[in-house]
């Protein structure tokens, strides 16, 4: 039986042993690294891009580049080689129709990860980004697979209010330092009847929808 880990907003996660690490992003981009030769890998939860003031902000992680070191040197600790590393990405939809498409937090986000993985020479085996639908995440860290599930935002309204909510304190914390944390509430997760599709390794997936969502397998 293969470990679970849920991560959320601005956190990430890495395994050498047989893990399966869920999340579920909307505008948010979530990155899943795997090392195919060490069987090791980790998956992070970006909810902005850019780099955080470390003396001002007290969650890195939410920011893209913080994000992806920090993801990096977790697998590196455990014994990744990042010469290894293939990548496959996720999310970064637009679920806000009162701001433009091209001003939107999601597109800016996959437009850093995939600059920041071209330009650190990490391969990209597989992507599905942008959009109009949430999408929830499940990476195998000891095989590399991941398995998506698309679920249209008006079935799962929460993931846009918990990432409005989290935009609104980061905001607040770039202005005045937050000495105290704030913690969101977590609802259950929804679950609905699954409509597989097979992915190609290599190629981003094609969205298909069907019912509530459709779900895919990246190999």
């Amino acid at each position: 039986m293969k470990k679970k880990m849920n991560i959320h907003i601005g956190e990430y996660h890495a395994s050498k042993s047989a893990t399966v690490i869920h999340t579920l992003v909307g505008s948010c981009v979530a990155v899943c690294l795997f090392d195919p030769v060490n069987r090791i890998g980790g998956m992070n939860h970006i909810l902005l891009p850019g780099k955080a003031d470390m003396k001002r902000f007290d969650g890195p992680a939410r920011y893209g580049i913080n994000a992806m070191e920090l993801l990096i040197n977790k697998i590196m600790n455990l014994g990744g080689e990042r010469h290894l590393l293939l990548a496959k990405t996720f999310g970064g939809a637009h679920l806000l129709p009162s701001i433009a498409k091209e001003n939107g937090v999601g597109r800016k986000i996959a437009a850093f990860v995939l600059s920041f993985l071209e330009n650190e020479a990490i391969p990209i085996a597989a992507y599905d980004l942008k959009g109009h639908e949430s999408r929830r995440i499940y990476f195998h860290t000891d095989t590399g697979e991941v398995f998506l599930k698309r679920i249209r935002s008006r079935y799962y309204p929460d993931i846009t209010v918990e990432e409005k909510k989290m935009l609104r304190y980061v905001k607040e914390q770039v202005r005045k330092p937050a000495e105290v944390d704030i913690f969101f509430k977590r609802k259950k997760s929804i679950v609905t009847k699954n409509y597989i599709i097979n992915g190609i390794e290599g190629m981003p997936y094609a969205a298909h929808e069907s019912g509530k969502y459709c779900s895919s397998m990246f190999r």
